[in-house]
């Protein structure tokens, strides 16, 4: 895929285009936004101290690398027990795995094991790819394994919720994941996907119960991420940090420590610590150069840091082996930001095809594609997209996304309650989201709330000054009209 935009605008949109471009007219060459300097390491913060005895025990892959160990294993086995524990495998192994099973199966159609496996690597290959017509092949081998055994196959169940959720279809994934768990209640495999359900229907309650069982079932480095997650989610960042921390010290292979290093460099994004942030991004990558989730965060850390061609390198390279729309998003409000807007619609029409061709595939794209129309095109469009999104699965993200396309359509009154939602922990919008409380300052500006609003907008800043290149320079300005707060007015409550 080229996804690089050509780029032809005039006026002072080619002047700014010109200083991204060498001197010839050419785009410099892209610095290796994956490399790490000689000796960097990671820096994991205060933190890591206890990792070594946070989460219980902390269980190993079952393969060594030692001179006395067990010899390697050949790289479909490694995929099989990435997926089976639900661990990220590398793309390597992935294809491995697949190319394996389907070989077998042409000759043993009725192995429901293996069309199981088959569905779960598919899966995965379709979340590491951002290719969401892996799914629909994942679909088929997971509903012939059904097929072939219609009972008693908690597998195949597993594999349909892990697949729900991927496509972003979490009232499906806990229809699945609850008829797996009556099958198979104590095994543990069963609860990660559970988990993953009930937060993206913004129950945090049920997430966390099904975290707790989760834990008296399993402790290990995929248990913890899964943790981090749920902690995230509450707004306890400090324990979802130690959580990555000790997954990542505790991972089996590559492409598992990579994964938990791009989540822990997230976080850090999230709280505006670019230096960590970053630090992990290129950990993350220099351990597996296809964690590309890990290279869209570099082009969000180097845009903050003013490192523009780094910045649209990093972002280029992850939208061309992992085209997502939410990165093709990022990229066309960073060049929005240095006003090149016709390089903006180009990846902005991008995201609107890839939305499309997910849906194709039975994905979810409301929120992804609400969240942009609010903001790039019909704001009531987005209304309606976001309604309907709610209705299926209110999370506070929805609240949020839905709060914003109320006001950018008029009708900030309706948008508040929303707005709160999404930033009070009372109703479940536990998450230290700065876009969030953005939102809400400018909703409650709008309707002359003063002193609300410019409490949130200094909490947008003050959770990560960085949050976005088009509405951080928004947050300022509106600040800067609001003033100062009258004296007695009391200091800011970032509750």
């Amino acid at each position: 895929m080229d996804d690089k935009p050509q780029e032809t605008g005039s006026g002072d949109e080619t002047r700014r285009q010109d200083e991204i471009r060498g001197q010839d007219g050419a785009p410099e060459r892209e610095k290796a936004p994956g490399r790490v300097g000689r000796g960097r390491r990671v820096r994991f913060g205060s933190a890591a101290a206890g990792c070594a005895v946070l989460g219980g025990v902390l269980v190993l892959l079952p393969w060594g690398r030692g001179a006395d160990g067990p010899p390697e294993p050949a790289p479909g086995a490694r995929a099989q027990a990435a997926v089976a524990g639900g661990v990220p495998a590398s793309l390597p192994d992935l294809e491995a795995l697949v190319g394996e099973r389907e070989r077998h199966l042409k000759e043993h159609p009725k192995d429901a094991e293996s069309w199981a496996v088959l569905g779960a690597a598919r899966v995965e290959q379709g979340r590491r790819l951002g290719d969401p017509a892996r799914y629909s092949r994942a679909e088929r081998a997971l509903r012939t394994s059904l097929k072939v055994r219609p009972r008693d196959n908690a597998a195949a169940l597993r594999g349909l919720a892990a697949l729900a959720n991927a496509r972003h279809d979490h009232p499906a994934a806990l229809e699945w994941g609850e008829r797996a768990r009556k099958l198979e209640p104590k095994r543990w495999t069963t609860y990660p996907p559970l988990v993953e359900a009930y937060a993206g229907l913004g129950d945090g309650e049920s997430a966390g119960r099904m975290l707790d069982r989760l834990k008296t079932l399993r402790s290990d480095p995929a248990v913890m991420a899964r943790a981090a997650a749920v902690y995230r989610d509450k707004g306890l960042r400090e324990d979802a940090a130690a959580q990555l921390f000790a997954a990542a010290a505790a991972a089996g292979e590559p492409a598992e420590r990579a994964s938990y290093l791009e989540q822990a460099g997230q976080l850090a994004w999230e709280r505006g610590d670019r230096e960590d942030a970053l630090g992990h991004f290129q950990e993350a990558l220099r351990i597996d150069p296809d964690q590309r989730a890990a290279q869209a965060g570099q082009g969000r850390v180097l845009a903050s840091l003013g490192r523009t061609t780094e910045a649209l390198g990093a972002y280029r390279a992850a939208l061309a082996r992992q085209p997502l729309p939410e990165y093709a998003r990022e990229l066309g409000e960073l060049y929005e930001s240095l006003g090149l807007r016709q390089a903006a619609r180009v990846h902005y029409d991008l995201l609107r095809s890839r939305v499309r061709e997910a849906a194709a595939h039975g994905a979810d794209g409301n929120l992804v594609l609400g969240r942009f129309e609010a903001d790039h095109g019909d704001p009531q469009a987005a209304v309606r997209r976001l309604r309907t999104e709610w209705e299926r699965q209110p999370s506070a993200a929805v609240a949020d996304a839905l709060g914003w396309a109320l006001h950018r359509s008029g009708r900030s009154g309706e948008a508040l309650e929303f707005a709160e939602r999404a930033t009070e922990g009372t109703h479940g919008g536990g998450v230290r989201s700065a876009l969030h409380a953005f939102h809400r300052g400018m909703i409650e500006l709008e309707l002359d709330g003063h002193g609300p609003a410019r409490r949130h907008l200094r909490e947008a800043l003050s959770i990560n000054p960085y949050f976005s290149p088009l509405r951080v320079p928004q947050a300022k300005a509106a600040l800067e009209r609001l003033g100062e707060p009258p004296v007695g007015d009391g200091p800011p409550d970032w509750s």
